[in-house]
């Protein structure tokens, strides 16, 4: 009997960690839109932020594990996180729904795959703001509704492959 346990324990074993050996991509979740492009991580990257100024938001904050674990001798794949707002969507948000500006900027995530592409992620601005919408009412159903579609725009820019 306890021979016939050991296969099927080291296939359990194997099955869990060959699934987290191969946890870089962003898997889907509610209220996510993942992105998987051709573009590498560095190109991803830079196309975010030009698409970022394109629609006149603007980079609030930026932060990635992936320089700094390389300063202490880890390699992971590049993984930067891109804070995008603006102040006039803020000034409308605070106005009616103070404690929904915790959630401001709204991240977008590039992350490098073991490929050699790169995958961009996001929360979308009305899945972000929905506990806030019984305080922020309309106003603030409206200007996430504006940031769902000027994320959308970013998103798609950033990952297409034409100029």
């Amino acid at each position: 009997m306890t021979t016939l346990r050991l296969p099927i324990l080291l296939a359990a074993a194997l099955a869990i960690f060959g699934t987290t050996a191969q946890a870089q991509s962003i898997p889907e979740r509610d209220g996510w839109r993942v992105i998987e492009t051709g573009k590498d991580y560095a190109t991803l990257l830079a196309d975010l932020k030009a698409a970022v100024a394109a629609e006149k938001m603007g980079v609030v904050t930026e932060a990635g594990p992936t320089e700094m674990a390389a300063s202490r001798g880890e390699t992971i794949p590049g993984n930067r996180v891109v804070g995008v707002f603006r102040n006039d969507f803020a000034v409308s948000i605070i106005r009616v729904a103070p404690a929904a500006m915790i959630e401001a900027p709204i991240r977008i995530m590039v992350m490098a795959e073991e490929s050699g592409s790169a995958t961009l992620a996001y929360k979308v601005p009305s899945y972000v703001f929905a506990p806030y919408a019984e305080q922020g009412g309309a106003t603030l159903s409206d200007v996430a509704a504006e940031l769902d579609a000027i994320f959308t725009r970013i998103a798609e820019a950033a990952a297409s492959e034409g100029p």
